[in-house]
């Protein structure tokens, strides 16, 4: 890899932070600590700093932050490195543990109920680049270092990662987490950012909500059955966004939160404390 042309410095993994372990480096530090597939991870410390995650180049905003994250199935092991002004090219090698995922097997179903026709293949195709556009925006706002919250509170009838196999074909992993409410209950927004985008009826998610957060992360929420926000509009953490509903493809209410780093869908349940009990 054309970013591997000096000595290997892996930094050590301690509580908190992991941290560079040369004192004449750059006190470059990210959380947390252990890695696992679907995290998201924020860093500070890399004013004036080129980062690359593998082969992927990172912002690095004013203040030294910056933001990555692994999807549902990365590999095993990353490398990240940070060009400094002045210093030695710092590489850290970074495992990445891996998960079980629950998979749903069914079979039986109508032909119908598991592939679209022509006409619908058409309409999702169009529906999924604009959410793909929505997601394309690279802003330095700091709205993505703040503790996330809960969008909603309620019972988990979904979670990350689970893949249901529909008459022996596999279907797209579920990539977000479900909260079992009834139409009419509010949807917050988790933290503050900007809607990119509001659409009141796609064919597999409904109504759906897409906001920026900064540092290419988003949150989508899904099968909303009424919407209070419109496309460019800031919101902020706590602020009404939408109501829960039962849109698109679904068999019953309830919120699907799901959230990106660019390209890489990543797990909103490890930005938040425990689900409060019901």
């Amino acid at each position: 890899m054309k970013y591997l042309k000096q000595t290997l410095l892996l930094a050590a993994l301690t509580t908190g932070f992991a941290t560079v372990a040369d004192a004449q480096s750059p006190e470059i530090s990210w959380q947390p600590q252990v890695l696992q597939q679907g995290q998201l991870v924020r860093g500070a410390g890399a004013s004036g700093c080129q980062l690359h995650l593998d082969d992927q180049s990172l912002q690095v905003d004013a203040e030294g932050r910056f933001v990555f994250g692994f999807g549902r199935d990365y590999k095993s092991t990353a490398v990240l490195t940070a060009a400094c002004p002045e210093q030695a090219l710092q590489v850290w090698k970074l495992d990445i543990a891996s998960r079980e995922y629950q998979i749903q097997r069914i079979d039986g179903l109508p032909p119908s109920k598991v592939t679209p026709n022509a006409e619908q293949l058409k309409r999702i195709r169009k529906e999924g680049a604009a959410a793909k556009a929505a997601r394309k925006h690279r802003d330095l706002r700091d709205d993505v270092f703040a503790d996330f919250i809960w969008p909603a509170t309620g019972p988990i009838s979904g979670v990350y990662g689970s893949q249901r196999i529909l008459n022996g074909n596999p279907r797209r992993p579920h990539f977000g987490v479900d909260i079992a409410r009834p139409t009419g209950t509010p949807t917050m927004a988790p933290a503050a950012g900007i809607v990119r985008l509001v659409h009141e009826d796609m064919y597999f998610s409904g109504g759906t909500v897409i906001i920026d957060h900064g540092h290419g992360v988003t949150s989508a929420f899904l099968h909303l059955s009424k919407i209070h926000v419109e496309e460019g509009q800031r919101v902020e953490q706590g602020q009404l966004v939408a109501d829960i509903g039962a849109t698109g493809r679904v068999t019953g209410p309830h919120l699907d939160w799901r959230m990106n780093w660019r390209g890489e869908r990543v797990d909103p349940v490890l930005l938040v404390p425990p689900m409060p009990a019901q």
